[in-house]
């Protein structure tokens, strides 16, 4: 049974793979064209449902829902790829220094629902068969979820992140009810929320991959984009991530198409230090240069990575890629691991979010695992974010000409 499950698993990201390379016009032939035809047309049916969804709720026919506190939603035009779990491990930072009592509201994508026997004992213990209330991945003092239950995203913002709490489910207005009833939280971070309607943002921050800002410029399925550009006239703030110091203005002049009033702010994904993913040792930089090193990840842009540990001196000779969110399997990492003790590598770097979805591994002292930390740097127009900080923590007179909420 468990043999069958892997079998399809491994079947579906297969599949998930192929449909990938076919919408990023990687796969060439006369099948992978007839499939890019069929998903052009069901994307013309997409773009209707879009706009058909924002005029109903526009137009109040669609209920948003007031919790009666700040909601700031963290997202982006494009499906993954952006960077967006270091932004919202930023703001949830900077907002918690400010005085602001946050909470996370996440849908824990690709994560698994408790067991069935947990569920029946919250039923008995709340004598109602329909209970089903949101996951708490963190309360803001410990990690009370693993990362399957959580998602690896929740997860790794709540191992890095104190007195912030963390909350899983799909309805992400039930989820904020029980975050200000709970936890008292006077500040919701809805993390990917730019397309979730039903509780209302006060503040949408929308993120901008600098090296593919719109995508392949299609919507979905057939292109990467979940609404079209034009509605990017819906963020307060735009962070076009991966900057690398050159400059941006040709992307600002579109940007500007669209959004002639957000504050636009350019930053980049800056490697911090490497940590031993068993001894939890940390190394600098540095230590890279001049390495023979394996890379393995399972993440929406793997180029990104593997280009950033070149670039701090290291040199890839094995690579495993895997779909994003990938759960990885035991025998899988240990192959991996084997494969580059064949090639008498010097260590095996993964990205953070791929290291919460490891199993248990016993790494050969030969072949240590690190996982690179990632934090987000602001490389101009900080003065902005922290003005935007501010003006949450310290909100202004309703008359005031500066009050954005």
């Amino acid at each position: 049974m468990a043999i069958s499950h892997h079998l399809m698993k491994e079947n579906l990201e297969e599949l998930e793979q192929f449909a990938i390379d076919v919408i990023l016009n990687r796969r060439k032939g006369f099948r992978a064209n007839i499939l890019r035809l069929l998903l052009s047309g069901l994307s013309v049916i997409y773009r209707g449902l879009v706009c058909i969804r924002l005029w109903l709720y526009r137009n109040r026919i669609k209920r948003e829902h007031n919790l009666g506190c700040l909601v700031v939603s963290i997202g982006n035009l494009t499906v993954g790829g952006t960077g967006k779990t270091p932004v919202v491990e930023k703001f949830a930072r900077a907002l918690t220094a400010g005085g602001r009592k946050v909470a996370i509201l996440s849908r824990g994508y690709k994560s698994i629902k408790p067991p069935i026997k947990e569920r029946l004992r919250q039923q008995v213990n709340h004598n109602d068969r329909f209970y089903d209330p949101p996951r708490v991945v963190t309360d803001g003092k410990e990690v009370l979820l693993d990362s399957k239950t959580a998602g690896d995203e929740p997860y790794m913002l709540a191992n890095n992140l104190k007195d912030v709490a963390i909350i899983v489910d799909k309805d992400r207005v039930k989820a904020g009810m029980h975050a200000i009833k709970e936890f008292n939280a006077d500040t919701l971070l809805l993390d990917d929320g730019l397309q979730y309607l039903r509780l209302r943002h006060r503040l949408d921050i929308v993120l901008i991959d600098k090296y593919s800002p719109f995508g392949n410029e299609k919507l979905l399925p057939r292109g990467t984009l979940r609404e079209p550009p034009k509605n990017l006239k819906r963020a307060s703030y735009i962070f076009i991530t991966k900057c690398d110091g050159s400059s941006n203005e040709e992307l600002i002049k579109r940007i500007r198409k669209y959004n002639r009033t957000a504050e636009i702010i350019e930053c980049a994904h800056q490697p911090k230090y490497l940590e031993n993913i068993e001894t939890n040792e940390r190394l600098p930089l540095e230590h890279l240069k001049g390495k023979d090193i394996g890379t393995i990840s399972g993440i929406a842009v793997p180029e990104s990575f593997e280009d950033g540990i070149k670039n701090l001196g290291a040199k890839i000779e094995l690579t495993r890629r895997y779909t994003d969110h990938h759960r990885y399997r035991k025998r899988e990492v240990q192959k991996f691991i084997d494969q580059c003790l064949n090639r008498d590598l010097d260590m095996i770097v993964t990205t953070e979010k791929d290291y919460v979805r490891f199993p248990e591994i016993q790494a050969s002292e030969d072949m240590p695992v690190y996982f690179l930390r990632v934090e987000i740097g602001i490389l101009n127009n900080e003065e902005t974010f922290e003005d935007c900080i501010n003006r949450i923590c310290s909100p202004r007179p309703i008359l005031s000409a500066r009050r954005f909420f």
